[in-house]
């Protein structure tokens, strides 16, 4: 391993996709009426006054993948709205949609639009997730060039106790961290296949398997209903590596060691730290839980590997391979990934 896995990091954080939208919504006001008790993360949330409830709210969609494949593309936005709202603690209850598509008297786009449906519907009846409402935005074109189809979806989910919540930031030194969800190293339709590998061609997008989507989400709201886990955070645009970097905060990062996620599979290192494996997510634990955590692992039936633990101040890698070490200070990624934006319109 070299320091191309830090270059290729760099690299992803600096692109529109993954970088921080701070500046922009710092500019408006994103907590009206105070009502806005937590943004930032997976799902915002969303208080309900005069009760102990909370909406967990979040729009999702990958036009990339829905490029490639309508129907794995739309699934994949559904799923990931489902998994959003489980990752801050809440039960997901229903999405709304909003199709943008380019111009539907095309067989082409018709054809899109049709599977991006039929998408949207079998995931939904899997994760008994309805659809209650939705629009659609057609012709969507520019000089005959039709946009990227674009199912966005809006899924909103339940807390009857705000307080039982997961944010996903680290929150404190020696803490264990785990990702639950098989890791294969997909890279189809991934940013590090169309930034680092430079191939533009759209095709091969992960594909979702919902029973066990399902299956790590209940597992995930159970840990947090239950204050097993600290943080929370799931694995998707960038892969394990650039959510690793969105959890790092208050001057607290981590070191990590990949080999149980390879097990006795020779998988590339920037595939498995890049790729975009689904129904996957980060979670955090205090080492005096970790008994019961594995317990817990064991009688969901989850998939779960150790990938390290919080450090303060910098991200450390150890190969899987050579045992070679690499290391880069928070705040140098931090300040790449703050000022893209600023940088652009300002």
């Amino acid at each position: 391993m070299s320091n191309q896995i830090l270059q290729n990091l760099k690299t992803l954080l600096q692109t529109p996709d993954l970088a921080s939208k701070r500046w922009i919504y710092e500019q408006y006001d994103s907590q009206v009426m105070n009502d806005t008790i937590y943004r930032g993360g997976d799902a915002a949330i969303v208080r309900v006054h005069g009760t102990k409830k909370a909406l967990a709210i979040t729009t999702d969609c990958t036009p990339r993948y829905v490029e490639a494949d309508a129907f794995e593309g739309a699934k994949q936005a559904v799923a990931e709205t489902y998994r959003n709202i489980s990752a801050v603690g809440a039960k997901p209850l229903a999405i709304t949609n909003c199709l943008n598509f380019g111009n539907p008297q095309k067989p082409e786009i018709m054809g899109q639009i049709v599977r991006a449906i039929k998408g949207i519907n079998e995931a939904c009846l899997a994760l008994d997730y309805p659809v209650v409402s939705g629009n659609v935005s057609l012709y969507n074109e520019t000089d005959g060039k039709a946009i990227q189809p674009t199912p966005a979806i809006g899924g909103v989910g339940l807390f009857k106790d705000l307080t039982k919540r997961c944010t996903a930031n680290f929150k404190s030194d020696g803490d264990e961290i785990f990702v639950i969800g098989k890791t294969l190293g997909h890279i189809g339709s991934s940013l590090y296949e169309r930034e680092i590998l430079k191939i533009e061609e759209k095709n091969s997008p992960p594909k979702v398997d919902l029973v066990e989507e399902k299956k790590n989400a209940i597992f995930v709201q159970e840990l947090i209903e239950r204050s097993v886990i600290k943080a929370c955070h799931d694995i998707s645009d960038g892969g394990l590596l650039v959510a690793l970097f969105e959890m790092c905060d208050n001057n607290l990062g981590c070191e990590l060691d990949i080999k149980e996620l390879t097990g006795d599979n020779q998988i590339d290192e920037n595939h498995l730290f890049f790729g975009e494996d689904q129904s996957r997510y980060v979670v955090v634990i205090d080492s005096s839980v970790k008994e019961n955590f594995i317990k817990k692992v064991k009688d969901a039936n989850v998939s779960a590997f150790k990938i390290g633990s919080v450090i303060k101040d910098k991200i450390k890698i150890i190969s899987s391979t050579n045992n070679e070490k690499l290391e880069v200070e928070i705040k140098e990624l931090q300040d790449i990934n703050e000022k893209v934006f600023e940088k652009k319109f300002s």
